[in-house]
């Protein structure tokens, strides 16, 4: 008999978060399902919760944080945060926030979506960002953490980006193009990243582990055995 398990999750409603949701709840292992989201949303996935929540204040929801598997998936861009330190914020302080909460709760498991590029000491202030996030989740030494480093996106987003979505388009047009040393920087779909964080999950690993678009392939093609 398989032990059920509990999730969180938190960007239940962004572009890999919303596959992940689905993944999670039509896998008949999670009995709990947690989003922490920052505005009401209906979701009609089995055995899902949704907990609208001031993450500024995140540390007055530590009890739901009482679960096996907590996955964070949040992210803003500058220019929907309007600012460097708007997108920090988001970005880097509500990940740690959430991470040291989970570490708090003893959780077995914690995914992170971070970037490929992720380099604390990147010249880009974005690769910069999510470097400093997956440094400062190794220091937290929490059981075991899975990092995914996902390159372009593909996928339906609440927010129309016009820069994504174009090079999202020949991306996928010229996939044939990214090979050899190139393949990294293919475009990957947004259900594969949340078939990776779920295949990741299951496995009894622990430590710190980063998965770059390759592994998050081959793990996301696993789910399909």
């Amino acid at each position: 008999m398989i032990n059920k398990k509990t999730a969180m999750v938190l960007g239940a409603t962004g572009v890999v978060g919303t596959q992940l949701v689905k993944e999670l709840g039509n896998s008949h292992i999670y009995e709990e399902i947690h989003l922490l989201t920052r505005r009401h949303v209906e979701i009609k996935e089995p055995n899902c919760t949704v907990h609208t929540v001031d993450f500024e204040r995140l540390t007055s929801f530590a009890h739901l944080f009482n679960v096996t598997d907590v996955f964070i998936c949040l992210g803003t861009t500058i220019k929907k945060a309007k600012s460097k330190e708007a997108f920090r914020k988001v970005d880097y302080d509500y990940v740690m926030k959430a991470a040291k909460i989970a570490k708090n709760c003893n959780v077995e498991k914690l995914l992170v979506i971070t970037a490929m590029g992720a380099n604390s000491k990147s010249t880009f202030f974005y690769s910069r960002v999510k470097g400093d996030v997956e440094g400062g989740l190794q220091q937290l030494a929490l059981k075991s953490v899975h990092i995914f480093r996902p390159s372009l996106l593909l996928g339906e987003r609440e927010e129309f980006r016009v820069g994504e979505k174009i090079s999202g388009i020949v991306s996928s047009i010229a996939q044939f193009i990214f090979i050899g040393p190139l393949r990294p920087y293919r475009a990957i779909e947004a259900k594969k990243v949340a078939a990776a964080m779920y295949i990741a999950a299951q496995t009894s690993t622990t430590g710190f582990h980063i998965h770059p678009s390759d592994d998050i392939e081959k793990l996301a093609a696993s789910n399909d055995c």
